[in-house]
C-alpha cells in the first residue's frame, strides 16, 4: 500500500469519540481518532515495510506515528532516526508506548535511554524512562547491569516528588517494572515502592489512575508471575 492509501483509510476509521478521548489524553492535532485495536489491524497491510513506517512517523499525525511504531523494524532503525522520532512525539502516548518501545527493542536502547532520562524536555526523559524500563522486561537478567539499576532504583525513591507531572508516572512503572522482571531485585523495588508511597499525576480530564506499585507488584507476586519476561514491548 503507499502512503496516501494508508492515510485515507486512517481517515475513514477515525471517529469524533474516540478522537475526544485522544485529545482529553493530551493528544495533538493533527489526528483522526482511531482505536489501537483498528491500527493493529492496519500492521499486515504496512507489511514491515521500513520506508512506508517511517513515511507514516513523519505526516505528524498521531494515528499515522502510532501505527509506524506497530509497523517499523526496530533493529534496523538508527540512532539518529530515533532522536528524531523521540523530538517528534508531541504527548504521552508516542514518547511512552512508542518510542520507549521501538528505542528498547533498538540497537540504541541503553545508550539512548540514559541520555534521555537526563532531558531537560519532559517528554523526551518519559521516553527514556521507559525506554530503559521496557529493556529491562525484555532483556535476561544475566545481561542487565544490577548496580546501574539499583542506582536508579534510589534515583526515583529521592526525586520522583519533585519530578514533572509525566517523568513521576514513568518512574512509578519503571520501578514497577523493575521488580516484577528482575526477581533479584523484587525486595528492593519493593521497599523503594513503599517508601515512595502513593504518586499524584495530573491525567488531565480522563479517569486514569496512577498505580501503587507496592500493590501492584504484590499481586504479580501472588500470581507466581515474577520474573517472566516479554518478546516485545512493542503493542
Amino acid at each position: 500500500m503507499t502512503i496516501e492509501e494508508i492515510m485515507s483509510k486512517l481517515a475513514d476509521m477515525g471517529s469524533e469519540q474516540t478522537k475526544r478521548t485522544f485529545l482529553n489524553h493530551g493528544a495533538q492535532e493533527p489526528l483522526f481518532g482511531v482505536k489501537i485495536g483498528d491500527l493493529k489491524k492496519l500492521v499486515k497491510e504496512v507489511k514491515k515495510d521500513q520506508a512506508l513506517a517511517l513515511a507514516l512517523y513523519d505526516t505528524g499525525n498521531s494515528d499515522a506515528m502510532y501505527l509506524a511504531g506497530l509497523s517499523v523494524k526496530p533493529k534496523s532503525m538508527t540512532k539518529d532516526t530515533l532522536q528524531s522520532w523521540a523530538h517528534q512525539a508531541n504527548w504521552s502516548l508516542l514518547s511512552e508506548s512508542t518510542v520507549g518501545a521501538v528505542a528498547a527493542e533498538s540497537e540504541f536502547g541503553l545508550e539512548l535511554a540514559r541520555e534521555w532520562m537526563k532531558a531537560s524536555e519532559e517528554r523526551i526523559a518519559t521516553s527514556g524512562w521507559m525506554t530503559y524500563a521496557n529493556y529491562v522486561s525484555m532483556t535476561a537478567d544475566e545481561y542487565l547491569d544490577l548496580t546501574e539499576i539499583r542506582q536508579l532504583l534510589r534515583q526515583v525513591e529521592q526525586t520522583i516528588h519533585s519530578e514533572r507531572n509525566r517523568v513521576r508516572y514513568v518512574m512509578n512503572s519503571f520501578v514497577i517494572i523493575v521488580g516484577t522482571s528482575v526477581p533479584a531485585l523484587y525486595e528492593e523495588a519493593l521497599e523503594t515502592a513503599r517508601r515512595i508511597g502513593k504518586v499524584h499525576v495530573n491525567v488531565g480530564k480522563t479517569a486514569c489512575k496512577v498505580p501503587l506499585a507496592d500493590a501492584y507488584m504484590n499481586n504479580i507476586y501472588s500470581l507466581g508471575r515474577i520474573g517472566l519476561k516479554r518478546k516485545t514491548c512493542i503493542c
